[in-house]
């Protein structure tokens, strides 16, 4: 007998946008799309919610372009809601083939949420699938909150399977949405539904919010679930998804009944990018992809690995694409960029490559060595400030900061074509920064949104004169976004941050 195949659906795009102050551009959806079908070889990605922002709408229809010119376009799928065909009419704009729509899957969600009878949500759903047949749109369907449905009202779950099993769906989704499941309760509750219908295909859907979203993975393949749904780096609401680059060590090393597509030799290419354009960093003792995993300090296990490797174990760091750095600076040419993208596994446009290799240029000139660490960060700099169209301009600043003095700044702002100069001290050189440009704004009866965090990171393997890159998030009229600035000095880093921050609320 041969192997039983396991579909992998990555929605980091998706579900793991929903990670708490994360929020990709149209550009970095594309880009990650691209790598994720073609580099990481999943099987299919989940890329948007429907009708969720312009900004959505966009990368959707750029994503889908792709999709439909190079074959993937029944492997893009979008969330949807059943609402009468809203999210058809937005999906067939935007040019997406797929859609997963999410319908309840708790008798407490239909009735407390819904405020529905089982019979009136199974009406409205056949609709919505009907309707998406007509215009040639697939449908698989999520059973929202189903763990619990298992749990408190399984004669609802098991009825509503017995309805949607009579629709013409491609897949039915299983998600443990508010991660509750133990793993003795995902292999009981998937091998009874597996077993009632034995020509279904389901998918699970873990979330860690106990830590145990590899297990449950684990008891859900044992069970007999034909895919899954996982995130790079374990991005997601809460405590997260289940993380795919664990996942795809567990069934390579634990599992040699099951076959997957994914290319293990680029997961940490991959986690690395997201980890850049998301400003999502992964802890250092992360399995897999963690800057600590693949290093032994203990005396008594670097004396072992001498004797006989008596503390190796299957994950050797060559199998995730685990390498040497490439220093990139000043005097790199485009075909040396390019070597290093193609090592990232990163396709850009010409335009794009030309103001990637001018920032590396700039870069080179204040720093001694750029590596290919550091290039996700400009990459991500780099189509970060492609989204907005730039009418504010920190044209000039002096920072000072003399001892038995308080820091203070001197900035020269122009906002549409005028020129503000404004003075002020702050308790760091930021902060003075800040307060000068409270007054240039205070001048034009503007308020700043409020600053609520501030990170700061630099590449890993970076040395003392690395790049800093610095993450602020704002609150503006009740709403959060991120902004991030990339330099070689912090203080620096902070105010291209701010200035983005300025363009996006003009």
């Amino acid at each position: 007998m041969g192997k039983r195949r396991i579909e992998i659906m990555d929605t980091t795009l998706r579900d793991g946008e929903q990670t708490s102050g994360v929020s990709f551009s149209a550009s970095e959806k594309l880009t990650l799309a691209k790598l994720l079908l073609e580099e990481l070889k999943v099987d299919r990605i989940e890329i948007a919610s429907a009708r969720v922002s312009e900004g959505e709408f966009e990368s959707v229809r750029q994503i889908s372009d792709w999709a439909n010119e190079n074959g993937y376009s029944d492997r893009v799928e979008v969330l949807t809601f059943v609402d009468n065909g809203s999210s058809l009419n937005w999906m067939e704009k935007a040019g997406a083939k797929v859609q997963n729509l999410l319908t309840k899957g708790s008798l407490n969600h239909l009735v407390h949420q819904l405020k529905k009878t089982p019979e009136e949500h199974y009406n409205d759903i056949a609709a919505v699938v009907k309707q998406a047949e007509k215009r040639g749109i697939k449908t698989n369907v999520y059973l929202e909150d189903w763990s619990n449905g298992m749990r408190n009202s399984e004669e609802y779950v098991l009825e509503f399977l017995d309805f949607l099993t009579t629709l013409p769906l491609k897949r039915i989704m299983l998600p443990d949405t508010l991660g509750v499941l133990t793993h003795e309760e995902a292999y009981n509750f998937i091998s009874k539904i597996v077993e009632r219908y034995p020509g279904v295909h389901f998918d699970f859907h873990g979330h860690n919010d106990y830590d145990l979203s590899v297990a449950n993975v684990m008891e859900a393949l044992n069970a007999g679930c034909h895919g899954l749904h996982l995130t790079i780096n374990g991005m997601g609401e809460r405590a997260g998804n289940a993380p795919l680059a664990s996942v795809v060590a567990v069934i390579n090393d634990f599992l040699p009944e099951l076959q997957i597509n994914v290319e293990e030799s680029s997961l940490f290419k991959v986690s690395k990018l997201v980890s850049a354009f998301s400003g999502f960093g992964i802890p250092a003792n992360k399995p897999i992809v963690g800057d600590n995993v693949f290093t032994q300090t203990a005396g008594i296990h670097a004396d072992g690995d001498n004797k006989k490797n008596l503390y190796f174990n299957d994950l050797l760091p060559e199998r995730f694409g685990r390498k040497r750095k490439y220093a990139l600076g000043k005097t790199s040419g485009k075909a040396n960029i390019q070597k290093n993208l193609n090592e990232l596994g990163l396709i850009l446009n010409e335009e794009e490559l030309k103001k990637v290799t001018q920032r590396i240029i700039e870069l080179g000139d204040k720093k001694e060595v750029v590596t290919k660490d550091d290039l996700p960060y400009i990459i991500s700099d780099v189509l970060d400030s492609s989204t907005f169209q730039q009418k504010v301009f920190v044209r000039s600043f002096v920072l000072t900061h003399s001892k038995g003095l308080k820091p203070s700044t001197t900035v020269s702002v122009e906002i549409e074509g005028e020129t503000i100069e404004e003075h002020a001290q702050g308790d760091g050189q930021f902060d003075a920064f800040m307060n000068a440009l409270r007054k240039v704004y205070q001048s034009r009866k503007r308020k700043l949104p409020m600053l609520t965090d501030y990170a700061v990171r630099i590449p890993p393997g970076s040395n003392s004169d690395a790049l800093c890159e610095t993450i602020i998030t704002w609150q503006n009229n009740g709403k959060e976004f991120t902004t991030r600035g990339l330099d070689s000095d912090q203080t620096v880093s902070a105010i291209k941050a701010t200035e983005k921050m300025l363009n996006i609320i003009i």
